[in-house]
């Protein structure tokens, strides 16, 4: 019997731009393009905007103790720079303001769901260790699908373990986040017995009872079969923000 398919929600992000070759993805392009590409697209009151707020952030980097200026300039981000760009421009102030596994804690628990969701971009650029986990394992948690988009970036390949990472990719799967958001997705569900278990255990169920079955599904799991494994991933940025 065919199953009725769904289609992802979303549109995914590759290889550090849009899958229409547009806006960088702000958690996978280098930083040096993601400053580019704000040169060219923001206006001249914006452009002021953002170079005030990233000399402002790298001359009181960290933030700790009392309210940072540039935490002020996160919450303005989405005003000066247009929805478009707020992400962007979010993640670049916090790598100016060079904020650690600490600052990011904090602006991501007292932020808005558009300041969480740049903190999880900002994550490969600024947390080189696995210190910052919480943050991903929260967004997870939740059935907001632009968190859960990045929050299965480059981060969350490098770092969550193997149970947690099959659930994320579970959970994005049936709240429509397309799987092309899950960073590394071709070599850590390479060969993942487990991970194909759970799929077709969510497949049948989703039978079973009449409903659709997620597009991507069958894809992911062609994914975790035996053969030649994938390269390594190329990695666009170290955590200092250099292109590597």
């Amino acid at each position: 019997m065919t199953r009725p398919r769904t289609t992802p929600a979303t549109t995914a992000a590759t290889g550090g731009t849009t899958a229409d070759g547009g806006t960088p993805s702000p958690g996978t392009a280098p930083l040096d393009t993601l400053r580019a590409h704000l040169a060219t697209r923001l206006d001249g009151a914006a452009r002021a905007w953002l170079d005030q707020a990233l000399d402002e952030a790298a001359a009181h980097p960290g933030g700790r103790g009392p309210l940072a200026v540039w935490e002020l300039r996160l919450a303005e981000a989405g005003r000066r720079c247009g929805p478009a760009h707020a992400d962007a421009a979010r993640v670049l102030v916090l790598h100016a303001a060079r904020a650690d596994a600490d600052a990011l804690t904090r602006v991501y628990v007292q932020g808005t769901a558009d300041e969480r969701r740049a903190v999880l971009h900002a994550l490969p650029h600024l947390v080189p260790g696995p210190d910052a986990l919480p943050l991903v394992e929260d967004a997870l948690r939740t059935n907001d699908t632009r968190l859960l988009a990045a929050a299965v970036g480059p981060y969350a390949a490098r770092h969550l373990d193997p149970h947690t990472w099959r659930h994320a990719v579970l959970k994005c799967l049936f709240t429509g986040v397309g799987v092309d958001h899950v960073a590394d997705l071709p070599r850590r569900a390479h060969g993942d017995a487990e991970l194909a278990r759970m799929l077709g255990d969510y497949a049948a169920e989703r039978t079973a009872a009449g409903r659709p079955v997620p597009e991507d599904l069958d894809r992911v799991l062609a994914l975790t079969r035996t053969g030649t494994p994938p390269a390594p991933p190329h990695r666009t940025d170290d955590p200092h923000g250099k292109e590597s």
